[in-house]
């Protein structure tokens, strides 16, 4: 028998659920049909079940990445859901806190390439992933030519000959990309350079549904998760799978959530809110803002974190003339600010309830982020409260859905794609 996962916790106003109840079973039946199914795109519900059999693999990859240089920072070089997934999971894990494990590089211009050069101080001083589905991703590609090249350099600097010098560079490198060399480019450049190992970027996750692709897992591993926090979290994400093709509304909060953003749509408003309360959340709300802009094409929904926010949003948010529905995710505060912490969230939420339709997700703690099952299961849950807000719409419209669903697709990013692949931009180039 399934149960709600005890680590989210969820409660709403101002939206009448039953009003869905006899629809329910055909949410759910809709999700389902093409749930894990190829070329539907949903290959993320149970991921986290498959990733759950390669985590002794995975850290025993770390181990070995980190002893065939003897490095101890990892740089990802990424865009997009390669990126803002693994932000966003080390943030709410508390790790990486002062960017001692983990950088990030994702530009294309000469001033972020020189912060980041300088940030890391010397190119041999870190091991780059590089994270490209496709593997000829322009932005990412850019970076790691330059990096490549460098370390070449500073190794011919130190006397090894040019082939001793690019075989010092390739134990520097590992990709996660498709795991078909025919498909990536990347993928090809791996198995011809001798980089370690096998990551992938698995068939039918795309990015903002990937933060339990080998990416984010490894990254976390990295920075210092324990075998069994990543056990828990990833049993957690999978546990809210279950409870998200569950079709009894008490147990199915993803349905919920759906739900609640949707009805505010059906119902004439257009903007909405959703505030996450604390730093462990800063990077939480560039992943959500990419799932909201990607999945529901949408931009007039407002992700930020709070309290910072509330100084200059609170004028527009309670204003009777704007009619809003507001979202609040916060933690279970058990440390030396928690009277003043329950203060703030009690305020809010006796604010937010009188403005209009309203939920709070309250997510459990641990001392520097959440606990690794609550990290694992809100995690999830944004992601299938996504996907859900598209299909009860189209139900409740009586619009018919598409074979594969609009919120797992991003076919517009092709326009700048094409206008970029007619440039004369090359990759890597050093500019004089």
């Amino acid at each position: 028998m399934l149960t709600k996962n005890s680590s989210v916790k969820t409660s709403f106003s101002g939206v009448d659920f039953s009003k869905y109840s006899s629809k329910t079973s055909e949410f759910v039946k809709e999700f389902s049909a093409r749930a894990n199914k190829p070329g539907y795109f949903l290959n993320w519900v149970n991921l986290p079940s498959e990733q759950l059999k390669r985590v002794d693999e995975l850290y025993s990859m770390v181990e070995s990445f980190k002893s065939q240089t003897g490095v101890k920072r990892l740089s990802v070089m990424g865009i997009g859901g390669s990126k803002h997934t693994v932000e966003h999971m080390l943030g709410i894990n508390g790790l990486n806190l002062t960017g001692e494990s983990v950088a990030f590089y994702s530009d294309v211009d000469s001033i972020s390439w020189e912060r980041f050069i300088t940030k890391l101080g010397d190119v041999t001083s870190s091991n780059y992933m590089i994270a490209s589905k496709s593997g000829s991703t322009f932005e990412t590609k850019d970076g790691f030519l330059r990096i490549q090249q460098m370390l070449i350099d500073s190794y011919m600097s130190k006397g090894q000959s040019e082939v001793e010098a690019k075989k010092s560079a390739s134990k520097h490198f590992i990709a996660v990309t498709d795991g078909n060399a025919e498909k990536s480019e990347l993928r090809r450049t791996s198995n011809e350079q001798g980089w370690l190992g096998d990551l992938f970027i698995h068939d039918d996750v795309g990015g903002r549904f990937s933060a339990f692709d080998d990416h984010a897992l490894f990254t976390l591993i990295w920075a210092g998760l324990s075998k069994a926090d990543m056990v828990s979290l990833l049993n957690a994400a999978q546990e809210v799978s279950e409870q998200s093709l569950s079709d009894d509304l008490e147990i199915n909060d993803a349905l919920k959530e759906g739900i609640f953003w949707a009805d505010a749509k059906m119902n004439g408003i257009c903007a909405s809110v959703h505030q996450y309360m604390g730093s462990m959340f800063e990077n939480t709300v560039y992943w959500h803002a990419q799932m909201q802009n990607e999945s529901v094409k949408d931009t007039l929904k407002q992700v930020a974190k709070v309290p910072d926010a509330m100084h200059h949003s609170a004028e527009a948010h309670f204003n009777p003339a704007n009619k809003l529905v507001f979202a609040l995710t916060v933690p279970v505060d058990n440390g030396v600010c928690r009277e003043n912490a329950q203060s703030y969230i009690e305020a809010l939420t006796k604010s937010y309830e009188i403005t209009g339709a309203f939920f709070k997700e309250e997510v459990e703690t641990s001392t520097l982020g959440l606990t690794a099952s609550a990290a694992g299961a809100m995690t999830q849950l944004r992601a299938f409260a996504t996907v859900y807000q598209e299909i009860v719409t189209a139900v409740m419209s009586g619009n018919a859905l598409p074979e594969v669903l609009d919120s797992v697709l991003q076919p517009h990013v092709e326009f700048y794609k094409k206008n970029l692949k007619g440039g004369v931009v090359v990759p890597g180039r050093i500019s004089e």
